[in-house]
């Protein structure tokens, strides 16, 4: 594995020297953009407004637009500038329970890695956050970008939940019923339902359906074969009776426990 960073984790006073590594894969067939006519390949390039010329990747800067017409450009240096300390290290400035944190803030997991000198001080903190039960939170700086980041122990790792700033979640300006819109009786029969519905979490027994019916939609295009639909059932086009459905639904689910 890469690391996509390396610094230091700041607890207190202590500083546990780490490596930060992308915890995901993007999984999927890999789909190329090509001419209807000919399938001829294409590219995405990247060219100046003014004269439609072509820039070398090599030649590009990021500039800051300060008034019309008007830019000035900002190098590496210059974003290292902004806050050494910060491009540097993950600030842990609290200490929470984990079932405080709103699960619409994560974002993406990554995986901390210690540096040899720094073992004992990493499994520190790891087993110290096992034993209170507790997550640390912090800010670092990843990509020209500060981040509001928690650190969780699982297992021997310390992974690192990279979050959303409260101001980057969308207020719901909806039209959302009222909790007086479910009768009691109905309310009833759903938590029955959900209880029936109940099992531990196995994350492997989840896996990507979709990808796997296109892979065979490929495949099968790929022999000259006529891909067969995949399996759908038509959308309801109204609502059904609430109650008779909870019921319904209800001893389905009694009997597939049973079984």
């Amino acid at each position: 594995m890469r690391a996509l960073w390396s610094g230091a984790i700041s607890f207190g006073l202590i500083h546990i020297p780490v490596k930060l590594y992308t915890a995901v894969r993007e999984k999927g067939p890999d789909l190329d953009m090509l001419r209807r006519q000919d399938l001829c390949p294409v590219r995405y390039a990247r060219v100046c407004r003014d004269t439609g010329e072509e820039i070398p990747y090599e030649d590009i800067v990021k500039g800051y637009q300060y008034r019309k017409g008007d830019y000035i450009v900002l190098e590496d240096e210059d974003f290292k500038r902004a806050n050494v300390r910060k491009t540097q290290t993950i600030d842990m400035v609290e200490f929470i329970d984990a079932g405080e944190i709103d699960l619409k803030l994560l974002e993406k997991p990554y995986y901390l890695e210690p540096a040899k000198e720094a073992r004992k001080a990493y499994a520190l903190l790891r087993e110290a956050l096992k034993r209170t039960g507790k997550v640390g939170v912090g800010k670092f700086v990843l990509r020209n970008r500060e981040h509001l980041v928690v650190l969780k122990p699982e297992g021997d790792l310390i992974v690192l939940e990279q979050m959303r700033f409260l101001d980057e979640i969308k207020k719901p300006e909806l039209d959302l019923p009222a909790k007086e819109e479910a009768s009691e009786r109905e309310l009833e029969i759903a938590v029955k339902l959900i209880d029936q519905l109940t099992e531990p979490f196995r994350p492997e027994e989840f896996h990507d359906t979709y990808r796997e019916e296109l892979e065979r939609v490929i495949a099968q295009n790929a022999e000259g074969k006529s891909p067969e639909p995949g399996e759908a059932e038509p959308l309801p086009t109204e609502v059904p009776d609430l109650m008779a459905k909870l019921r319904e639904s209800l001893e389905h689910a009694r009997r597939r426990r049973t079984a």
